[in-house]
């Protein structure tokens, strides 16, 4: 097992078993500024006010990793199955932050398929181009001069000045963008107090686009963007550091029908009352009075397939875009999350740690573990597999590296937000050795929704 990879500390890839195909199973692991939510609860409950939280859910997908890696296993040896088992987190996804450093390091390098999980409300696959972006995360830092804001302005050149500029530039220049794409930004470095005009100042994008060209054509117009900022407010453009950078997905065909024949054999999970209860509860709560509550999906969705850049509106981003064109690789979603949700919100982590979850990753696990089998028993699968990643994926379209040869993991993004919060969330980590479920541990009658007499404690 390495513990440290790509110079991320929470990174880790362990193996197991000896020869081809090796198959590496991969899901993000991190959390959403301010969403901590007492699972089971239908409605605005922190475990810790103003912490981070399981917003989006990236908690489920190791542990059904593990859970089908364990199966496989045993089967292994017990039938004697030559192959390699690989597991690792995509740490950081929500900053993408770590997987266009383990491809460029080599991870993957020996891998003959990738088999990604990401929490969803359905239990599906897709192959092709997908609806979502890819993206490159960038800070821009300006510096200027300080002076007193009152007494002698005239002697200061704010860099917040040039950082508000290139914001109105880009909400300008929005207007004239392709209708794929997505951009937008926090200022994180504002100056320090206001009698002071601001010598630094930074603000940060997320510019988001379908294909590589077109990501970096939006960098290059931010660059200049910047650039004017500076001119017009006698400030200097310091640096532009790239904090993150995800490649458009594009998913195997061979692999992603096989899995979706899977997916097939094992369904749907069997919710039951309590589940339903919490789902339409909980969209009660985070959807206008126009909206129906329809609870948790019942019935499979189709294997999704390419998407035509055309009609492509936009989307999230995640950098498993990046191992997707060095590796025939499949997202698998599986069910344990609520439909009709805002996403990146403290809603999104409701079912987490309750039986939607467990029963959503149980049944992912099932299917990720048949298509393990799959690609373990089927030689032609996997040559398919590369059949269709050099003769189709890849003929037109070839993997650069968003990333520039100096670019090293930012590893202190979340740094003061752990600081901040680790402590209060410690006594809140889950004890098995007392309890039987972590609802348990936190007194929590499941469901618990609105109009009824229990509450979370």
């Amino acid at each position: 097992m390495r513990d440290t990879v790509s110079g991320v500390p929470t990174a880790w890839v362990a193996r197991w078993g000896r020869g081809k195909p090796v198959i590496a199973l991969g899901s993000d692991v991190d959390g959403i500024p301010q969403a901590s939510q007492k699972p089971g609860v239908a409605y605005r409950a922190p475990i810790v006010d103003g912490a981070p939280g399981h917003g989006e859910g990236h908690n489920a997908g190791v542990p059904l990793n593990v859970l089908a890696a364990i199966a496989v296993k045993r089967i292994m040896e017990r039938e004697k199955l030559p192959g390699t088992i690989v597991l690792w987190p995509g740490t950081a996804e929500e900053l993408v932050a770590s997987k266009a450093y383990f491809v460029r390091d080599g991870v993957f390098a020996d891998v003959d398929a990738v088999l990604f999980t990401h929490v969803s409300a359905d239990h599906t696959v897709s192959w092709g181009d997908q609806s979502s972006n890819g993206l490159v995360s960038l800070e821009f830092a300006f510096r200027g001069n300080a002076a007193h804001a009152a007494g002698a302005p005239w002697r200061g050149r704010s860099a917040l000045d040039a950082v508000e500029l290139m914001d109105i530039g880009w909400n300008f220049r929005r207007e004239h963008l392709r209708l794929q794409q997505r951009s937008h930004y926090v200022i994180p470095d504002g100056g320090d107090q206001p009698n002071v005009v601001p010598s630094t100042a930074r603000v940060w994008y997320y510019l988001r686009e379908t294909d590589y060209p077109h990501i970096m054509g939006l960098w290059a117009l931010a660059d200049s963007i910047a650039r004017g900022a500076a001119m017009m407010t006698g400030t200097r453009l310091d640096t532009v550091r790239v904090l993150g950078t995800a490649w458009p997905q594009h998913f195997n065909k061979p692999i992603a029908e096989a899995m979706y024949r899977n997916i097939q054999r094992v369904g749907m999970p069997k919710w039951d009352e309590a589940d339903q209860a919490l789902a339409r509860g909980i969209q009660r709560e985070t959807n206008d009075a126009t909206y129906t509550p329809k609870g948790l999906d019942t019935t499979l969705a189709k294997l999704g397939e390419n998407v035509p850049d055309s009609v492509k509106r936009g989307g999230g981003s995640d950098d498993i875009g990046d191992v997707s064109w060095v590796v025939p690789t499949v997202t698998l979603r599986f069910p344990s999350n609520i439909p009709g949700l805002p996403g990146h919100h403290w809603a999104n982590a409701v079912s987490m740690a309750t039986p939607i979850a467990h029963k959503g990753v149980v049944a992912g696990a099932k299917t990720q573990a048949m298509t393990m089998l799959d690609l373990l028993t089927q030689p032609q699968l996997v040559a398919d597999a590369w059949r269709y990643f050099r003769e189709v994926q890849t003929k037109d379209t070839k993997y650069t590296p968003i990333l520039r040869p100096t670019d090293k993991p930012v590893t202190t993004l979340n740094a003061a937000t752990m600081a901040k919060y680790r402590e209060q969330m410690r006594k809140f980590y889950y004890d098995p050795s007392k309890y039987r479920t972590y609802l348990d541990q936190l007194g929590i009658k499941y469901p618990t929704v609105k109009g009824d007499s229990a509450r979370a404690q």
